[in-house]
C-alpha cells in the first residue's frame, strides 16, 4: 500500500470514528464509496478520490458530520408527520431540517460548526456572479438555504451572495424575518421547528407569481382535498392493473401518457354520465383528468442535434472552454477509464481450441508436417465469447440546477467514457434533456388563450438533446458536449418523459445488452406544471416509467444522484455528495454491469 491509500485508510477511520461518537450509535455500520447498502443501522459516505487539498479533507468532514447529526438530532416520524405537499415545498423543507440539526451540533462542537461553514461558504467561490443576470439563475432552493443559513450560522455576505439572495430576498423577509427569533427558540424542538418551518413554506406561495393563477391554485387544492380518496382508489386500481400486464408493448405503454387535451368534450361527456348532480360535474370531470399523466399540448415539443441548436464556432468554442475547466479531472476519468477498458477487453479476449480434426488451419503447427510429412494437420477453433453485442445511453439532466461544475462534469465524463466504451466496441449514445423555456412558453400561452382549463397536465415546451447518437463515432460528436455550458440552455426537467424518450430509442436498438445511465441531480422540477397541478405530479409520472421499465423490458436502468437520493425513484442507484465523484461512480458502476452477470444488481 503506498502512502496515498495509507492516508486515505486513515482518514476513513477517523472519519468513522468521528461519525459514531458524534451520533452516539457505536454500532453503526459505516461504509464508503459505491458499497451501498440498504441496513437500517448503516451509513453510506462518499468514496475519497484524491487528498490534494485541504478542501478534499474539510467536504468529505462536514457531509460525514451532518449525517451523523442527522442521525442523532433527527425523529423520521416527525420529520413525515408535519412535511409538506409538492415538490419545491419538500425541497425547502428538507433544507431547513438539515439547517436545525447543523446548527444544534455546531452550538455543541466548534470544529463541527468550522467544517460545516467552511463547506458551505466554498461553494460559492466558484460560482461567476456575471452569470447570474435574472431570478431564473436562482433556484429559489439556493435562495432559501442561504437566506436561512446566513441567519442561523450568521455568515458574511459577499458581492455572490448578495446577488443571490436580492432575487428573493424582498420574499423571503416578507414572509421569513419575523418568524426568525420564533425559529430560533425552537431549534431544539422538532415538532415545533417543522411546524412552523411548513406552514412558512406554504405561505411563500412561490410557484407562481401571478395572483389569479395563485387563487386558482388554491381552488383547486380545496377540490383535491374533497376528491383525494376517490383518487387514491382510483390510482391503486390503475397501479394494480398496469402491473398485471406484464407482456404490455410499448404502445400500450405510450397510450397511458396520451394528451388529453383533445377530448374534453368527451370527459365532459363521460362526467355527466358518471353523476346527474350539476354541483359535482366539476369534481367528476377532474377526477377523470387526471386518471392519467398529461400533456396539455405537445406541438411545441422538440428534439434536436446538438449541433443544430448553435453555429459550429459557437460550439468549438464552448468545447475548448469545457476542456480548460476540467484539465485535472479529465486525466482521473481517463484513469478511471482505462480500468473499465481492460476489464472489457478481458472479456472480450479471442481464445482458441488447438489440435482438433477440423476447423481453421493452425499455421504454427506446419512445422511438424515439414519435419515428418506423414504428420496429420493441425487445425484450432475459436471459442465463443460470453460477451454481448453492448449499447449504452447516458442520460443527462440538462436543468437550471445542474449550471456550473455539474454540468462541465457531467458533460466529461461521458465524453471520456463514449471515446472508452468505442474502444472496446460498445456503442454509446448520450442524451440531454430540459425544457425551451422557463415559466411554460407557448405551452402556457396556449393554456391561458383557452381560458386555463382546470389540470392541464405538463404544461412546457419539452427540448430533447442529441448529443451523440449510438451510430456516430466519438470524434465527429466530441465538440458537441461543450453546448452543455451554453449560457440560457438549462431550464426546467421533466424526467418521467424524458427517459421514455430515452427509453424508446434504446429499445429500438438490435444491440443484445442494453444499458440506460441517468445522471441527475434533483427531482423533476418545471414550475409551470406544478403551479396548476398537484405537487407529486411529475414525481408520480417519474416512479411509473421506471417501474414499468425496470419490470417489464430488458434494459438494465442505473441512476446516479448528484446531492440527491434517487433511490425513490430507482432501484439502482447511486447518491454522491461531491460532483468531483462523478466518473469515479459512472465507471466503477459499468464495471460491475460487464464484469457481473447480466442480472447482477449493483448495490
Amino acid at each position: 500500500m503506498d502512502d496515498q491509500e495509507l492516508l486515505k485508510e486513515r482518514f476513513k477511520s477517523a472519519v468513522s470514528s468521528a461519525v459514531k461518537a458524534i451520533s452516539e450509535n457505536y454500532d453503526l455500520e459505516i461504509r464508503f464509496g459505491n458499497n451501498i447498502t440498504s441496513k437500517k443501522n448503516s451509513l453510506n459516505l462518499p468514496d475519497i478520490i484524491s487528498l490534494k487539498k485541504l478542501q478534499d479533507f474539510t467536504n468529505l468532514r462536514a457531509f460525514a458530520d451532518s449525517e451523523a447529526l442527522k442521525i442523532k438530532y433527527t425523529n423520521e416520524k416527525i420529520y413525515k408527520k408535519n412535511q409538506p405537499e409538492g415538490t419545491m415545498a419538500k425541497a425547502l423543507y428538507a433544507i431547513a431540517e438539515k439547517i436545525r440539526y447543523e446548527k444544534i451540533g455546531s452550538n455543541k462542537l466548534k470544529g463541527v460548526k468550522n467544517n460545516i461553514t467552511q463547506c458551505y461558504e466554498n461553494k460559492f467561490k466558484n460560482k461567476k456572479i456575471e452569470e447570474i443576470k435574472t431570478e431564473a439563475d436562482v433556484p429559489i432552493t439556493e435562495a432559501f438555504e442561504l437566506y436561512l443559513r446566513s441567519h442561523f450560522f450568521k455568515m458574511k455576505q459577499n458581492d455572490t451572495t448578495e446577488k443571490v439572495l436580492s432575487y428573493w430576498k424582498n420574499l423571503f423577509d416578507k414572509n421569513l424575518k419575523q418568524k426568525l427569533k420564533k425559529l430560533d427558540s425552537c431549534i431544539e424542538k422538532q415538532n415545533d421547528f417543522n411546524q412552523l418551518i411548513a406552514n412558512l413554506i406554504d405561505k411563500l406561495d412561490f410557484e407562481d407569481s401571478n395572483s389569479k393563477d395563485k387563487e386558482e391554485k388554491r381552488e383547486t387544492t380545496q377540490e383535491d382535498s374533497a376528491s383525494s380518496e376517490k383518487n387514491n382508489d382510483d390510482n391503486e386500481l390503475s397501479q394494480k392493473e398496469q402491473d398485471e400486464s406484464s407482456d404490455a408493448d410499448l404502445n400500450v405503454l405510450e397510450s397511458n401518457f396520451e394528451s388529453l387535451s383533445e377530448n374534453k368534450d368527451s370527459d365532459e361527456k363521460k362526467a355527466k354520465e358518471v353523476t346527474g348532480d350539476p354541483n359535482l360535474l366539476k369534481k367528476n370531470q377532474k377526477n377523470l383528468l387526471k386518471e392519467k399523466y398529461k400533456i396539455f399540448t405537445n406541438q411545441y415539443d422538440e428534439v434536436k442535434n446538438a449541433e443544430e441548436l448553435e453555429n459550429d464556432e459557437e460550439i468549438i468554442r464552448l468545447r475548448k472552454n469545457l476542456d480548460q475547466q476540467l484539465t485535472n479531472l479529465q486525466s482521473l476519468v481517463a484513469k478511471l477509464a482505462n480500468k473499465l477498458q481492460r476489464q472489457l477487453l478481458a472479456k472480450q479476449n479471442r481464445s482458441w481450441e488447438f489440435d482438433l480434426e477440423e476447423g481453421m488451419l493452425d499455421a504454427s503447427k506446419l512445422s511438424r508436417v515439414v519435419i515428418d510429412p506423414f504428420h496429420s494437420l493441425s487445425y484450432k477453433m475459436e471459442k465463443k465469447t460470453e460477451f454481448k453485442d453492448t449499447i449504452v445511453t447516458l442520460l443527462i439532466d440538462n436543468s437550471g440546477s445542474m449550471r456550473g461544475r455539474p454540468i462541465s462534469v457531467a458533460a466529461i465524463c461521458a465524453d471520456i467514457l463514449s471515446r472508452t466504451l468505442e474502444r472496446c466496441s460498445v456503442k454509446v449514445e448520450i442524451l440531454g434533456f430540459t425544457t425551451k423555456n422557463w415559466k411554460g412558453g407557448k405551452s402556457r400561452e396556449k393554456w391561458n388563450l383557452e381560458n386555463k382549463p382546470l389540470n392541464p397536465g405538463r404544461l412546457n415546451d419539452l427540448r430533447h438533446i442529441v448529443y451523440k447518437s449510438a451510430d456516430k463515432p466519438w470524434r465527429q460528436s466530441k465538440k458537441n458536449l461543450g453546448l452543455m455550458l451554453k449560457e440560457g440552455l438549462l431550464k426546467e426537467n421533466i424526467d418521467g418523459e424524458a427517459l421514455l424518450w430515452a427509453y424508446k430509442r434504446i429499445a429500438s436498438r438490435k444491440e443484445e445488452r442494453k444499458i440506460l445511465m441517468v445522471i441527475s441531480d434533483g427531482a423533476p422540477v418545471d414550475d409551470s406544471t406544478l403551479s396548476v397541478n398537484s405537487g407529486d405530479y411529475l414525481e408520480k409520472h417519474l416512479k411509473q416509467i421506471v417501474k414499468w421499465i425496470e419490470e417489464n423490458s430488458n434494459i438494465e436502468i442505473l441512476a446516479v444522484g448528484i446531492g440527491h437520493d434517487v433511490t425513490r425513484y430507482y432501484k439502482k442507484a447511486i447518491k454522491i455528495a461531491d460532483v468531483q465523484e462523478l466518473g469515479d461512480v459512472m465507471v466503477n458502476q459499468l464495471t460491475k454491469l460487464f464484469s457481473g452477470n447480466d442480472n447482477k444488481t449493483i448495490h
